[in-house]
């Protein structure tokens, strides 16, 4: 433990990534609204077919959620920063704050 090392987080994930997850679950969901829709129309009980839409969905977004968690968390990178880097990175800070500071007093 003699010296702590800095990590920056970078997040490289773009639309399409996520994009054929979110086409896959809308063909579910209209697939079971068309399901759900023709049984409706020759059943004496249309509350079934609305119960079996609403089952399709409360099945179906934990899937989707945890689809979109795992593909972010592939997606962030952790890299270590140089101590040189971190250095500069916090002389600039310290800098911009001590400015930002003595503006705001005079």
């Amino acid at each position: 433990m003699d010296s702590l090392k800095t990590y920056r987080l970078r997040c490289t994930l773009t639309f399409g990534d996520i994009y054929g997850q979110i086409i896959a679950w809308l063909i579910v969901i209209f697939a079971s609204l068309a399901a759900a829709m023709a049984s409706m129309a020759g059943s004496s009980q249309p509350l079934y077919a609305l119960a079996t839409v609403a089952l399709v969905l409360v099945v179906t977004l934990p899937f989707l959620l945890f689809a979109f968690v795992t593909t972010l968390f592939n997606h962030i990178e952790a890299m270590p920063v140089e101590s040189t880097e971190a250095s500069s990175t916090q002389s600039r800070q310290s800098r911009a704050s001590g400015s930002m500071s003595a503006g705001a007093l005079g």
